[in-house]
């Protein structure tokens, strides 16, 4: 396990080479921030999720790429800003934040329920909490998952689901265990393996693990749907202003839409110029 604070450190222009648009970049912030954090005005730090495809990513070569970082490295390059990358784990979002390690978390997060938590971009994709198995499980409803051990990243929205009394919990008390993993990549190893049974995820995550794995399938059950944003620190309003002005700017030329092209598991999720 990386050490994720000496790994920032270092991580800040090691990994600010842009795969496709060059060295111009962004970033945001968490709602809960300590005094006197804001962004520069001329360097843009992308916090996201290191293991969060197909959005997000750190390869092993110390490559970043995903739609969310392509996206924001074309942002950035439009507008003239220093593109810096800060990939971390899911559960450090906030700390990074308010630390100032990052100007925003832009990274498939949700907006549902976290509505005054952060200052939120405009929704640019929907998205829906699914519940991704083996094909040959024998699980084929929700009812199916008594007595089940289901899997689930920590600090993401299928999490919360599931420990919500307003949403799943009453499906995950029927559970024989919830098991909270770091990263998606490693439950779905075990999903694989038979460590757990079922796994709790966004469909556009699952769909990405699918693309690879025709063993998997999704349940035709969905858990809950939502829509994802760019979470900023409250006080940065202007550069949450300029971000959905940029946006709009990249739908309205075809760039977003070029981009989603590469990622087919989400492109009819993408909702700008839609």
């Amino acid at each position: 396990m990386l050490d994720r604070r000496d790994f920032l450190k270092g991580s800040a222009f090691l990994f600010a080479a842009p795969a496709i648009f060059g060295l111009a970049g962004c970033g945001s912030s968490s709602g809960s921030e300590a005094a006197a954090v804001t962004w520069d005005g001329k360097t843009f730090k992308h916090g996201f999720d290191l293991d969060y495809r197909p959005y997000s990513y750190l390869d092993d070569n110390g490559e970043i790429g995903g739609f969310d970082v392509e996206l924001a490295q074309a942002l950035c390059a439009m507008n003239g800003w220093e593109y810096v990358s800060v990939p971390f784990n899911w559960d450090a979002k906030d700390a990074e934040l308010t630390a100032g390690s990052c100007d925003c978390i832009w990274s498939g997060f949700t907006i549902n329920g976290r509505e005054d938590d952060y200052l939120w971009s405009n929704p640019y994709s929907d998205n829906t909490q699914m519940i991704m198995v083996k094909a040959d499980s024998g699980i084929a409803t929700l009812d199916d998952l008594a007595g089940k051990k289901v899997g689930v990243q920590t600090a993401t929205s299928a999490y919360d689901l599931l420990n919500d009394e307003e949403g799943q919990k009453a499906l995950a008390d029927t559970f024989a265990s919830l098991e909270v993993y770091d990263t998606y990549t490693t439950a779905i190893t075990d999903l694989k393996a038979g460590a757990v049974e079922a796994l709790a995820i966004d469909v556009t995550r699952a769909n990405e693990a699918i693309a690879n794995d025709s063993s998997l399938v999704l349940l035709g059950e969905a858990l809950g749907s939502e829509q994802y944003g760019i979470g900023f620190r409250k006080s940065d309003t202007e550069l949450r202003d300029l971000v959905n002005a940029g946006l709009e700017a990249l739908a309205a030329d075809g760039t977003v839409a070029t981009i989603a092209a590469k990622y087919p598991e989400i492109e009819e999720y993408i909702t700008l110029g839609k």
